[in-house]
């Protein structure tokens, strides 16, 4: 980790991304806090063209992905966005922050932005109380905690479903782009390739209304701001990754494609905040470097939304809107091409992404002081990045009745496919049940920051779950959110193109044309009808005694609707 008094780096640059040369700032420019902003270089136009406008205008590039054309500068002109779009090698100008010291009276956030979920959603049941208990019989070569993978059943990712007949290659590459994977959790350990990861991020002690982001560096367990490639202290990223491949190891669990390859490709701060360079910069890495499946459960902020002309923004905010949405979608077209089938989260705004929507967490983040979340209405056409972005598949989440949880996003023709990512409320009695969410490896290290352990190691948390194996023991969350729904399809992509997938002569392992793969994935997925009425109203009887309702609307049929898209994956057909 670095403080933010300096411009963010990469540790380790992908192929693409070329640190350019310090540039000298015209001495005409206005003097303000100096700021830092992504620039987009106009398509076609010569990356030297493009810094010398920078340049011109007051900038300094700090980073530049010449794959996109998509660059990080810092400037103290206060004109310095006016001045660049004015340029013709120019496409758009997104700001990232004010970058100076923040005073020792820094004021916490009141709600931090948590991944694609809310922490409330995620870990809902954490209150104190005896931690779920190891299951006395598996069932044979299933891992210990199997019968605890209500969601792996429901695919059939388990030891007598897909698991029997394909459980995945090495030589296929699952790019985890998220907070990090925490490379030495014994149940991710196996298969995880330390020298491909990369950490894209640099951490974030305070925003610029002085409102804590990540903290400061030296409260986190390394004690500074930039993180090795094999750590997550925000816990989601490995969440995520174990879904996909925690290994057969007679611990804990297995993921849906137990022998394939993770790549820890962190875009995300510790706070669950994604900001454009690193997501640009991780998705053509992982493009570069031949991964296969890349799995996205996160948006990128600040926007929830990106729109190109709402009355309710800013010209600036409209400008940065579409840098955001030119960006991503040249970031995505660039991995499609080279063969990374592309996955990501719905959403867990419970929003029908086909309608009028109202928006009133944007943005979330402040790159300017004063800047807050303000109201807005957003059309169908607005987009919420990289989700709705062309080759992404949007997952939504199911409960353990296949039901759409409650949570998540949905619309026919937005959701490409479902996947159970949870539902605690997805019980008889519609109260709330942890184990009705998903089990996967979580941080030691984060469960102690929490306090979630006890002074002999045992959760203290329902929550949490611990499995050892002689000495070695591994810890387990249980969380729902779109963001677990979307690995469970990454990796079923990812037995897919174990099972189909043909060599790659170029960067050697296994390849396979990401449009083949969403074709199985499709064609092998679980039709699934909408509920009768398609109108259905969901109850949740909270803890506190309250009742909430609310009705999402399914449309479509039972080939292609809203809730489920053509269905919910299916890993045992999709290798047999």
């Amino acid at each position: 980790m670095k403080r933010v008094i300096v411009a963010a780096t990469v540790a380790t640059l992908a192929a693409t991304t070329l640190a350019a040369p310090a540039q000298a700032r015209p001495s005409s420019a206005q003097t303000a806090a100096e700021s830092e902003y992504v620039v987009l270089y106009k398509e076609g136009a010569g990356p030297a063209d493009a810094r010398q406008a920078v340049q011109a205008a007051g900038g300094t590039v700090v980073k530049e992905n010449t794959a996109v054309g998509l660059a990080t500068v810092t400037s103290s002109n206060s004109e310095f966005s006016a001045h660049l779009q004015r340029n013709p090698a120019v496409e758009g100008v997104a700001r990232n922050r004010v970058i100076g010291a923040a005073p020792k009276n820094a004021r916490a956030m009141g709600e931090t932005r948590k991944v694609v979920e809310e922490r409330a959603i995620e870990q809902e049941g954490s209150e104190p109380g005896p931690s779920a208990a190891r299951p006395a019989k598996p069932k044979p070569k299933a891992e210990p905690l199997s019968e605890l993978q209500w969601d792996m059943k429901q695919i059939r990712a388990t030891a007598d479903g897909s698991h029997k007949y394909e459980q995945g290659d090495r030589r296929v590459l699952v790019g985890v782009i998220d907070t990090g994977i925490d490379g030495s959790h014994p149940d991710i350990a196996p298969n995880f390739n330390r020298e491909l990861s990369r950490n894209f991020t640099v951490d974030i002690p305070y925003d610029a209304n002085n409102a804590v982001v990540d903290g400061p560096c030296e409260t986190d367990p390394d004690q500074s701001c930039n993180d090795p490639n094999d750590v997550d202290e925000a816990g989601h990223g490995t969440h995520v990754a174990s879904s996909i491949a925690s290994p057969i190891n007679n611990l804990g669990v297995a993921g849906v494609a137990p022998k394939v390859t993770l790549v820890n490709l962190r875009a995300g701060q510790d706070s669950g905040f994604f900001f454009l360079q690193p997501s640009v910069d991780a998705i053509t890495y992982a493009a570069d470097i031949g991964v296969d499946v890349a799995n996205m459960s996160y948006y990128i902020d600040p926007w929830l939304f990106n729109c190109a002309d709402n009355p309710a923004d800013s010209e600036a905010d409209r400008l940065e809107q579409r840098t955001i949405t030119s960006a991503v979608q040249r970031a995505l077209d660039y991995a499609h091409k080279r063969g990374v089938t592309l996955v990501a989260a719905a959403g867990n705004q419970a929003l029908d992404y086909t309608k009028e929507n109202i928006d009133e967490s944007s943005p979330d983040f402040a790159s300017e002081p004063g800047e807050a979340p303000y109201r807005r209405v957003v059309p169908a056409s607005c987009l919420s990045l990289p989700t709705e972005g062309n080759h992404v598949i949007a997952v939504a989440s199911t409960g353990i009745s296949k039901r759409k949880s409650y949570f998540s996003s949905y619309g026919n023709g937005f959701t490409d496919i479902a996947a159970p990512g949870g539902d605690v409320y997805d019980t008889p009695t519609n109260q709330r049940d942890v184990t009705k969410s998903t089990l996967s490896a979580y941080p030691k290290s984060v469960a102690e920051a929490a306090g979630e352990l006890n002074p002999d190691g045992t959760p203290n948390v329902t929550s949490l779950v611990r499995d050892c194996s002689g000495t070695v023991c591994g810890y387990y969350r249980f969380s729902q959110g779109t963001s677990m729904a979307s690995p469970r399809a990454a990796g079923v992509a990812a037995l897919i193109v174990s099972k189909y997938g043909e060599r790659d002569r170029r960067r050697g392992g296994l390849t396979m044309d990401p449009e083949d793969v969403q074709e199985i994935l499709v064609e092998t997925a679980t039709a699934t009808r909408c509920p009768s009425p398609a109108a259905f109203t969901y109850t949740r009887n909270l803890p506190n005694g309250t009742t909430v309702t609310e009705t999402h609307t399914c449309e479509g049929g039972r080939g292609a609707n809203g809730f489920y898209g053509p269905g919910i994956v299916d890993a045992l057909r999709a290798v047999r």
